[in-house]
């Protein structure tokens, strides 16, 4: 979501995000996502919550096959690319305007002709012309560690509430590393259902599977 030049020289523990491109297997797939973190900073590098969202959605948990999907934040693409590769019937990936081109070329590199169709790379820029999203159009909704800058929180939350129906899924990959994400999570369960159901414990990565709370009906 967010467009961060870093500083030239990384620490160590950053340096992969560093390398011009990160190789990965999904979905019987042999995956080559290019990385500019120079250009783009965070948006153009895969974090660890995206490789463990995509170890979660190939494992099956929650159905993509013929569903309706999109991605919040996508970055370099990985967890929309393995969507569409584990079959969901349409994958709209999405992140903020100077990230479209990078996002598009790592999408058409990595999916096969005959799969290209079904995914479209659009821009969505959090609580911005949410009017051209379906409302309550979505059956998945993915976003890996896109909770981390608080100014969006309320405009994140809001496009959930928006590209969710009651019966939409959310899963969320997180890095907790401050308080002020275990506050985004307690914002969401104010109007969603909440659920942890995985955790990568080498890479200290949380998913969270999240639904909309019905209304109330008051008798």
């Amino acid at each position: 979501m967010a467009l961060v030049p870093y500083v030239e020289n990384p620490l160590p523990a950053l340096s992969k995000l560093h390398n011009s491109s990160a190789q990965f297997r999904f979905a019987n797939h042999d995956l080559h996502l290019t990385q500019d973190w120079k250009k783009l900073g965070v948006a153009a590098v895969v974090w660890d919550a995206a490789v463990v969202m995509c170890i979660y959605l190939e494992m099956g948990k929650v159905e993509l096959k013929g569903k309706e999907v999109i991605e919040l934040g996508a970055g370099t693409g990985l967890v929309g690319i393995v969507a569409a590769l584990l079959g969901a019937k349409r994958v709209t990936i999405t992140d903020r305007e100077p990230a479209m081109d990078f996002l598009s070329a790592n999408v058409k590199a990595n999916l096969p002709q005959d799969t290209q169709g079904s995914v479209a790379v659009s821009e969505l820029t959090w609580g911005e012309g949410l009017e051209r999203y379906t409302a309550g159009g979505y059956d998945v909704v993915l976003g890996a560690d896109i909770v981390y800058l608080e100014d969006t929180f309320v405009s994140l939350l809001q496009t959930l509430e928006h590209l969710c129906s009651d019966t939409s899924v959310v899963l969320l990959a997180c890095k907790i590393r401050y308080k002020r994400d275990t506050d985004f999570l307690s914002m969401l369960k104010q109007r969603f259902t909440v659920e942890e159901v995985y955790y990568d414990k080498q890479r200290d990565i949380h998913v969270y599977k999240s639904w909309k709370v019905p209304p109330r009906r008051d008798l």
